[in-house]
């Protein structure tokens, strides 16, 4: 009995206490105040362009960078890759100066926030090239075809090792012999018996 009254006392002081309270929490002097929504408070007026737009937009802003002899771009979605040209004469230190001045301007525009900078000849004609060929309507296969170029210039080459051990393979143990021999023939086979 005194349970069943001790529970209802609870439930009867937790209802009580959740009920809506007419008076606001808030003081009258904050509840005074107007509150205005904004939509966009960035200082910049962003516009709907193109990524071809956007490309040539900041192409057109790297190559106002001092020492910056020319800028090639390409936009895919929200990220842009920015290839600057510099004179080849500068050492390294003047040319990652000159990229983090690039960098520093395409942080300040709304296009180049996620703009990924790079001072390679190479890469940059690659991106001039990429550009040329999304341009003239072949957008996948002009993309993938320099993207190749641009890995296969900058992957490592590494020989085969001929001296290599034999490694087991701990999977053969669990066949059994008769079809293991079989196996064996089919990837002998398979192989050009180079096995």
């Amino acid at each position: 009995m005194y349970r069943i009254l001790l529970l209802f006392s609870v439930v009867c002081l937790i209802f009580t206490g959740c009920q809506k309270n007419n008076q606001s929490a808030l003081p009258d002097r904050v509840t005074d105040q107007k509150v205005e929504h904004v939509k966009n408070s960035s200082q910049y007026k962003q516009e709907k362009l193109s990524n071809r737009q956007i490309a040539d937009h900041l192409s057109g802003v790297a190559s106002n960078i001092p020492d910056v002899d020319n800028a090639a771009a390409v936009v895919a979605g929200p990220y842009a890759v920015v290839g600057i040209d510099v004179n080849k004469d500068l050492d390294r230190s003047r040319v990652g100066t000159i990229k983090y001045s690039v960098a520093e301007a395409m942080q300040h525009d709304p296009y180049g926030k996620t703009a990924v900078i790079v001072a390679d000849g190479d890469v940059t004609q690659r991106l001039r090239n990429m550009s040329d060929k999304i341009s003239q309507g072949y957008p996948i296969q002009g993309v993938v075809d320099e993207l190749a170029a641009i890995v296969g210039r900058y992957m490592p080459e590494t020989p085969v090792p001929h001296n290599r051990p034999q490694e087991t393979d701990q999977n053969k143990k669990t066949i059994p012999k008769d079809e293991q021999k079989n196996l064996d023939d089919i990837q002998d086979e398979q192989s050009n018996h180079h096995k």
